[in-house]
């Protein structure tokens, strides 16, 4: 029996060397018993250092005054608040600095001892990419509100620019009247209403300026990456809507040159459209795939199992103000066209074989020597 004692013992002291998660081992009175080379690494002491010591001093405050009553009141009461549950805290290193950790706390019995056994990981790095995400989408609404502003002023000149030519015509008129009439006082105010229009078509004509040549700002970019990213960031409530998403892409898809924030605009779009139109349907599925049909091209189709294209819009789904949506502007795919032609390439819409819509948006493959 002694034989295999020794040999489990063995087992046990590799199975706490080698684990990648830290662990550690405190008895009764918070005095650390076991501490393994993970916690080495996370907390940059050396067991040496720590052992024999009370836990506390790798917490930092509150929890480093605070830890004692915790394990008094648990003995005392028996009243647990993280024992079996685990929660994420802060851990303190060695050069005071803290990170984020995950600490699983389960209790047993050694050799009728009370102990503690506590399971830590460190949450720095997933902590690090939810923040980038949450960067990442704050610069993509940020783009996207701007484009948006964009692409309605864009329209709004150009609906505008009708009308202020008919009340320059207008004006035009009224000042011969009122010349042939030698009226000077109506002729004054026809002239100031005519410098007023010019002055306002003037700004239209800039601002459409202003817009149309604005460029993407293009890199060379992974598209697989580039749609992951999409959909993380822009789907966050599907599966609250009951919407599941697959993605499936081609082996060897070249790279692109894009510009990734207005790219993934376009894709957020087309994603938050397709859950939309498939909110009172019994099935709800995003069918997200990325092919390369042609040497020259690189293609996203993003597939809905909602109720279709109606065919009163077919033809006219990308033109501004157009919409079905409550209080919606109906500028969206309009502004979704025009990213995609910004990057040379082409975006439609289909009826999906088995009913929904598709949207398929083909870009450009980068070229060597290519620049943005």
């Amino acid at each position: 029996m002694r034989g295999n004692g020794d040999k489990d013992h063995s087992l046990f002291e590799a199975l706490i060397a080698t684990a990648v998660d830290g662990i550690m081992v405190i008895d009764d009175k918070a005095n650390v018993l076991v501490y393994n080379a993970a916690c080495e690494r996370l907390f940059g002491y050396e067991a040496d250092e720590v052992v024999g010591r009370n836990v506390n001093m790798l917490m930092p405050a509150p929890y480093h005054d605070a830890h004692d009553g915790y394990v008094a009141r648990y003995l005392a009461t028996g009243e647990k608040h993280i024992i079996g549950i685990g929660r994420e805290v802060s851990g303190r290193r060695k050069d005071g600095s803290t990170f984020p950790m995950n600490l699983s706390v389960g209790e047993g019995l050694l050799r009728g001892r009370r102990i503690f056994v506590g399971i830590i990981t460190d949450l720095s790095d997933r902590q690090a990419r939810e923040r980038r995400f949450q960067e990442l989408q704050t610069e993509m609404w940020h783009v996207s509100r701007l484009t948006d502003m964009g692409q309605v002023a864009a329209g709004l000149a150009h609906e505008l620019n009708q009308p202020l030519t008919a009340i320059l015509n207008y004006t035009n008129t009224g000042l011969d009247i009122s010349h042939e009439q030698k009226d000077e006082d109506l002729e004054s105010i026809f002239t100031k209403i005519g410098e007023q229009t010019a002055r306002a078509g003037n700004i239209m004509r800039r601002l459409r300026s202003f817009i149309e040549k604005r460029e993407p700002n293009r890199t060379e970019d992974n598209i697989v990456r580039t749609v992951e990213e999409a959909i993380r960031l822009g789907m966050l409530d599907a599966s609250e809507r009951g919407v599941s998403i697959r993605l499936k892409t081609a082996a060897a898809i070249p790279n692109v040159f894009i510009d990734r924030i207005q790219i993934q605009q376009v894709l957020v779009n087309l994603m938050k459209n397709a859950a939309d139109a498939m909110e009172k349907s019994p099935r709800r599925e995003i069918n997200i795939l990325v092919t390369t049909p042609s040497p020259d091209f690189v293609q996203i189709s993003v597939a809905d199992t909602g109720p279709g294209i109606a065919p009163a819009i077919a033809d006219k789904l990308f033109q501004p103000f157009l919409t079905t949506k409550q209080g919606g502007m109906g500028v969206g795919l309009n502004i979704c066209r025009s990213i995609v032609e910004a990057h040379g390439g082409r975006i439609w819409a289909e009826q999906g074989p088995e009913g929904g819509a598709v949207f398929r948006i083909n870009l450009p493959v980068a070229t060597d020597g290519e620049s943005p």
